[in-house]
């Protein structure tokens, strides 16, 4: 697949700060109709420092009793440590979401700003069936089990 990341990303997708309240988060993620949304230093440089997904505030705030209400985006999300340019190809970033078992992946351009986030699924939709069914499993087959391990050898 000789794409470009950029061709099929989401493209300037909503994102919040780590101080933004996780209601309002999970408000943004029912109108934007999406699982994720990227949390950025502010508003204005829109520097990656994190993601947060509809999974990680019911396991790490809610599931443990707290109010999210009165909590802010960084108590639910994943540090961003993984991004990839606007200009890279489809391949490096199945590389990447392999390695670091992750199903989405923050775009970003040369500045660092946040440009785009790239699903599993925008990867998936590109394929055929057969494709998409080998994408899905690596990305989501857990890392000890890679290699001749995952093939009972």
């Amino acid at each position: 697949m000789d794409m470009t990341v950029q061709e099929i990303m989401t493209k300037n997708p909503t994102c919040c700060t780590p101080e933004t309240l996780l209601d309002e988060v999970a408000r943004l993620m029912v109108e934007c109709d999406c699982g994720a949304i990227p949390i950025v230093e502010d508003m204005k440089n829109k520097r990656p420092v994190g993601i947060v997904t509809d999974r990680d505030i019911i396991i790490r705030v809610l599931a443990k009793g707290e109010d999210c209400l009165r909590k802010g985006a960084e108590a639910a999300m994943t540090p961003t440590t993984e991004t990839i340019r606007a200009d890279a190809n489809i391949r490096e970033a199945e590389a990447i979401m392999k390695e670091k078992q992750i199903r989405r992946i923050i775009v970003v351009d040369d500045e660092d700003t946040c440009v785009g986030i790239l699903a599993q699924a925008d990867i998936a939709r590109h394929r055929s069936d057969v494709e998409t069914g080998d994408v899905v499993e690596e990305i989501s087959e857990p890392a000890l089990m890679a290699g001749s391990e995952r093939r009972g050898q």
